[in-house]
């Protein structure tokens, strides 16, 4: 079968940063409010008080120290935590798609490709900023790029399955090189007033360049050796905003309209089939688990990829063996583990193997054995 490598990868990070001790300010600002506005109804126990953040809370809970958003100065109001970016018009590039041009264009120059070269693009992630037209259609426009491309949602594995996909379009001769491209502007799905998760995701767009190896010409390649997909079925991240919201007005702005988890059953369900997922793609891969030299995790959680790397290594993780981006930029859904890709590939030495493995809502997990050229 035609091998088939990542030719060049590219980062868009937001020009904004939200530090712990910023987003708990508004936080327990907002709940200072609300236990006041409620205290009546509290002390009957009809609502629950809301208890304080902390910066310690957060970064025991998950390792995150801040997070990069597209607009700041609304989520850090108390009175709305929530971003104020306007709508554009119907001709103007709509914000998702000018994050994937900005990361695409830094993967096609590390690639040595232009756009003529690609054939098609997919642009997949956690949330689209619309139904319709394909966000992947509008980038195909601003890029110039002749071909066709189409969206694909599978949450945070998104990228994962995203290789794959486009391994295997190129594989098949559909297509000559494929752009992959994960814009998650996951501030708009995150409710801000939830002590829980007010803090676990920050914006980002990651973009990959993914081609024949007999034709890539760059020196950032990486053969995609072996690949897994899996998923199953589970409520324990779930997402309930969609097109039907319009049919029962009881349900408009419920809280079960942005992202929601229970994060004890997923911590204690996704870890174990995350690495379980690693070892046997790594065997199917022909090779033993010592001959990997780094794991690019998801970037959800800093205990689970502890846990996940323990697991795996049977000691804890050289920094080196599995990279931490979270702690700057949080959970990035589906960009996590290519930012991480793509700051920490460039030492690698010829002929080194690497995972590149997501997991999160479905639940999915995506899993890619890659060998440095």
């Amino acid at each position: 079968m035609k091998s088939v490598v990542i030719s060049g990868t590219g980062l868009f990070t937001p020009p904004y940063s939200i530090s712990n001790d910023e987003l708990v300010t508004a936080f327990n600002a907002y709940a200072e409010r609300f236990n006041a506005d409620n205290a009546a109804r509290i002390a009957a126990g009809e609502v629950a008080a809301i208890e304080p953040s902390s910066s310690a809370f957060i970064e025991k809970a998950s390792g995150i120290k801040s997070r990069y958003v597209m607009e700041k100065s609304g989520i850090l109001d108390p009175a709305r935590m929530t971003p104020r970016i306007p709508e554009r018009g119907d001709d103007e590039l709509s914000l998702q798609a000018e994050m994937c041009v900005a990361a695409a264009r830094q993967a096609l120059d590390r690639a040595g490709r232009t756009p003529s070269d690609i054939d098609m693009v997919l642009v997949a992630c956690s949330n689209m900023q619309r139904a319709y037209p394909a966000m992947a259609v509008e980038v195909q426009e601003a890029l110039g790029i002749d071909g066709y491309g189409f969206d694909m949602n599978v949450a945070c594995s998104s990228a994962t399955f995203g290789i794959q996909t486009a391994a295997a379009a190129v594989q098949s001769g559909q297509a000559r090189a494929v752009l992959v491209l994960n814009p998650e502007i996951t501030s708009g799905h995150l409710n801000f007033r939830d002590r829980d998760s007010h803090f676990i995701f920050g914006d980002a767009c990651t973009a990959m360049v993914i081609e024949a190896a007999d034709t890539a010409t760059s020196h950032h390649q990486f053969e995609i050796v072996e690949s897994k997909l899996k998923t199953k079925f589970s409520n324990n991240i779930r997402n309930n905003f969609g097109f039907m919201n319009r049919f029962d007005e009881a349900g408009i702005g419920q809280p079960d309209k942005l992202f929601r988890q229970q994060g004890r059953k997923v911590f204690k369900e996704v870890c174990p089939m995350a690495a379980e997922m690693i070892a046997d793609t790594v065997k199917a891969a022909g090779l033993q688990l010592p001959q990997v030299s780094r794991y690019w995790l998801h970037q959800a959680n800093l205990n689970m990829n502890l846990l996940i790397a323990r697991t795996l290594l049977g000691r804890d993780a050289e920094p080196n063996e599995a990279p931490v981006i979270l702690d700057t930029y949080a959970n990035t859904s589906s960009a996590g583990s290519i930012i991480a890709f793509h700051k920490y590939q460039d030492d690698m030495p010829a002929g080194s193997y690497g995972v590149i493995c997501s997991f999160g809502a479905g639940y999915s997990i995506g899993c890619v054995v890659v060998r440095k050229k």
